[in-house]
C-alpha cells in the first residue's frame, strides 16, 4: 500500500500502481510439505489473477501460534513489494480457515483438503470476489519475500536526477500519486495539485495562479538522486525543487483567515489503532470505494494533508495534538462538496436517505469510527501568492 489518491473499486491493495512481476507469477505447484490434515501453522502460497487489470499477484500467507494459543496470519503480496499484513481474526474450524485483513478490507475463507496439502477458497475485497487457492510449501520451497526498500537517508534533501513530465492522456478521470519502488509518479496532476502536494496545501490556499494551472494535466515520473526511498517530506522537496526547476515557479507567503474543516479529538478520545507497519513500513491512504477510506501508517497531520488533497473542498487542520501514526479504516456516505478533486473517477451518488442501511455523513462516522471531531470552521492558516510560473519544460 503507497500514498495514493486513486479511487477504484478493485482490489486495494491492487489499486495503487505498483510494479507488476517481471515474469508471469508461477502457479502454486510446489511440493507440499508433510502435515497433519488437522493442523493449520505453516506457510501457504497461492496466485490471484486480477482480471481488471490482467494481472497475476502471488500471495505468500504464514500462520503460526500466537501468545494465547490461537492463530496468527500474516499476508504477504510477493510481486506488490512484500509489504506484511497482519490479519485482525484467524480463524481455523472443522477445517474451513477464515481470516480478515480490516486494514485493506479483505477477507478470505477456504476449506482444506483432506490430506492437509491444499485449501480451496475465495479471497473478497470491496465488491471483488476471486479464487485463491492455497497450497502448504516447506519454507525452503516458498517464494522468497522481497527485501524492503531501504528509506532514505532521513536527513536527505533529494532532488530528482532523471525526471519526464508528459501531458496526461485526454478523457482519463481520476488522479494518482504513488512511489514505484523509489520512483516517484504521478497520473492527471495539474499545477495546483502539485503545488499543494509540495507545501502540503489545499487549491484554495494558492493564490494568483494562471487558469491553466487547474486544466492542463500532467503525468510524472522521476527518480531521485539520493539512493532510498522518500518519505512524505522528501516527496514535498522532490516536487518543490520540479516546480522551481521546470515550472519557474516564484512566490510568496501571506496569512489569511480561510474557511476550513478541523479535525480535533471527540470526548472518550481516539479509537484508532496505532500502526502495525515497522519502522520502514510505507504510508497508505487509498478508496477500496466511495468513502471507503483505508489509511495506513499515517500521523492526524498527514491524515488532514491527504483529507485536503483529495476528498475536501476546503483545507483540514489538524487540532487533535495526536503525534502517533495509525492504521484504521472510514466508511461514510460522502456528500456533494466531497471528491470534487478526482476530475470525472466518481460517479453522482444517491443521497444516504434512499438507503437505510447507508454509512452515516462523515461528521458521524469520524466520531463514531475513529473518535474524532470533525467540523467547518474560520481558522488563520498559510496562503502560497504566485508571483511567476510557466508551463514545464520540455524533457
Amino acid at each position: 500500500m503507497v500514498l495514493t489518491a486513486a479511487v477504484q473499486g478493485k482490489a486495494a491493495w491492487a489499486q495503487n500502481a505498483a510494479p507488476a512481476a517481471q515474469n508471469p507469477a508461477p502457479a502454486a505447484t510446489t511440493p507440499a510439505a508433510p502435515a497433519s490434515p488437522t493442523g493449520i501453522a505453516g506457510i501457504w502460497q497461492g496466485t490471484l489473477h486480477i482480471e481488471q487489470m490482467n494481472k497475476d499477484l502471488r500471495v505468500e500467507i504464514k500462520i503460526a501460534k500466537d501468545d494465547k494459543g490461537g492463530n496468527k496470519t500474516t499476508f504477504y503480496s510477493i510481486d506488490q513489494g512484500g509489504q506484511s499484513f497482519v490479519a485482525t481474526k484467524t480463524a481455523f474450524e472443522n477445517g474451513t480457515l477464515t481470516f480478515s485483513l480490516d486494514v485493506i478490507g479483505g477477507k478470505y475463507e477456504g476449506k482444506m483438503s483432506a490430506d492437509g496439502k491444499s485449501i480451496a477458497g475465495t479471497w473478497t475485497q470491496g465488491p471483488a470476489s476471486m479464487a485463491l487457492n492455497l497450497e502448504r510449501v516447506t519454507p525452503d520451497a516458498a517464494w522468497p519475500i522481497p527485501e524492503p526498500i531501504k528509506p532514505m537517508a532521513a536527513d536527505a534533501n533529494p532532488g530528482f536526477d532523471a525526471v519526464t513530465i508528459k501531458p496526461s492522456q485526454p478523457g482519463r478521470p481520476g488522479k494518482l500519486f504513488t512511489l514505484r519502488g523509489t520512483h516517484f509518479v504521478t497520473i492527471n496532476t495539474n499545477l495546483n495539485d502539485l503545488i499543494a502536494l509540495a507545501y502540503g496545501l489545499h487549491a484554495k490556499q494558492i493564490v494568483g495562479a494562471p487558469d491553466w494551472a487547474g486544466t492542463e494535466l500532467f503525468d510524472i515520473d522521476g527518480v531521485p538522486d539520493v539512493p532510498g526511498q522518500p518519505n512524505m517530506k522528501q516527496m514535498g522537496i522532490l516536487v518543490q525543487k520540479l516546480l522551481a526547476d521546470r515550472f519557474q515557479l516564484k512566490f510568496h507567503r501571506e496569512t489569511r483567515e480561510l474557511s476550513v474543516y478541523a479535525i480535533a479529538l471527540a470526548s472518550g478520545g481516539p479509537k484508532m489503532t496505532k500502526t502495525t507497519a515497522g519502522p520502514n513500513g510505507l504510508p497508505g491512504f487509498g478508496f477500496r470505494g466511495l468513502g471507503d477510506l483505508v489509511v495506513i501508517n499515517l500521523s492526524m497531520k498527514e491524515f488532514a494533508t491527504w483529507m485536503q488533497s483529495s476528498v475536501m473542498d476546503k483545507p483540514v487542520v489538524d487540532q487533535t495534538g495526536l503525534t502517533d501514526k495509525y492504521d484504521f479504516t472510514l466508511k461514510w456516505t460522502p456528500d456533494d462538496s466531497q471528491f470534487a478533486q478526482f476530475r470525472g473517477a466518481v460517479p453522482p451518488q444517491p443521497p444516504a436517505g434512499d438507503n437505510p442501511n447507508a454509512p452515516p455523513s462523515l461528521y458521524t462516522a469520524m466520531q463514531e469510527q475513529l473518535g474524532l471531531k470533525f467540523s467547518a470552521t474560520k481558522a488563520m492558516d498559510d496562503v502560497i501568492v504566485i508571483d511567476h510560473v510557466e508551463k514545464p519544460s520540455a524533457n
